[in-house]
């Protein structure tokens, strides 16, 4: 009789569905807690955004190494940094996250949250685009007309409400690349040493720009209470978990799953910027983001139809 000798689990075949499922999970959850981000930030106050950026920064690598300690994960990390391509690709994801963190502690503690929430309603279009033109995926004719209608959304906005979306416009090109470089790293860094990375690239801007705030307006870490000084020490955890979650689903499935899936994070923000804040939404405002809506719209019925395509095609 021969006894069956037990696969470890490094070794393991990978279930694919499994993956995909795990992936999703992760990515949706990522974008639940990043819609209610601003209201967090906006609890921060008096701190600004470029001191917060810079604790997000200093502390988000703390609590990495932390983690790194408990799960023994040193020595990934150390694999990664031998690796010159893998290292340059997280400083490059670490630069990306810096624009999209400081960009968005702008918009929230300025009152746009609005702006901020179509930036990322722009943002699964813009990486479907990605898709196309980096990774050369072929896109459907309803993912076409999407981007063609996103496009003619942000034109009625310049043109009719009178300003550029700029705060929009660097969220959704930040995040949308910072999503390409995390798809293309793929599995070759885990999560937790991929974020680790990106924050200990970002720690001298993040130092010198304390050290602004202080020369210049005053840091404001613990002289607002204690209850302010405990939200502020939780913006590493604040940050970290979703970064986290993000980069584990992003190395599970598809660049355009994850664009599909980032519809989550613009709904609550919105809601939270034009109905929780009472931010402005004049005519103009909701015509653009109507047009978005129906961009959007048509990337979900396309996503719906190639799901049935796909599960008819497996039945066979």
């Amino acid at each position: 009789m021969t006894v069956p000798v037990p696969v470890p689990s490094s070794v393991r075949a990978v279930d694919p569905e499994r993956e995909r499922v795990l992936g999703t999970g992760y990515a949706f959850g990522a974008y639940l807690l990043w819609g209610f981000l601003p209201l967090y930030f906006v609890a921060l106050a008096p701190t600004g955004p470029w001191e917060v950026v810079g604790w997000r920064v200093l502390l988000s690598l703390v609590f990495c190494a932390v983690v790194l300690t408990v799960a023994r994960g040193w020595s990934r990390m150390i694999a990664v940094l031998r690796n010159r391509r893998l290292a340059l690709w997280t400083a490059v994801a670490g630069v990306l996250i810096y624009v999209n963190w400081q960009a968005f502690l702008i918009a929230t503690q300025s009152g746009h949250v609005v702006e901020a929430s179509l930036g990322y309603f722009i943002n699964p279009i813009a990486t479907v685009l990605l898709a196309v033109l980096v990774l050369h995926e072929r896109l459907r004719p309803l993912q076409w007309a999407a981007i063609g209608i996103a496009v003619v959304a942000v034109l009625v906005i310049v043109v009719a409400y009178g300003s550029v979306p700029w705060i929009a416009l660097a969220l959704t090109a930040s995040f949308g690349l910072y999503g390409l470089v995390k798809n293309r790293i793929g599995g070759a860094v885990d999560a937790v040493s991929g974020l680790a990375l990106e924050t200990f690239w970002l720690t001298p801007i993040a130092i010198v720009q304390l050290v602004i705030v202080a020369m210049t307006t005053g840091i404001t870490f613990g002289t607002a209470g204690p209850m302010h000084a405990v939200l502020l020490a939780l913006a590493g955890v604040a940050t970290a978990v979703p970064l986290l979650m993000f980069a584990s689903g992003a190395r599970r499935v598809t660049l355009t799953t994850v664009g599909l899936l980032q519809f989550v994070a613009p709904i609550l923000q919105f809601v939270t910027g034009a109905f929780l804040l009472g931010e402005p939404m004049p005519p103009e405002r909701w015509a653009g983001f109507v047009i978005v809506w129906i961009a959007c719209a048509l990337l979900i019925v396309d996503m719906v139809r190639q799901g049935r395509r796909t599960r008819r095609a497996r039945a066979r």
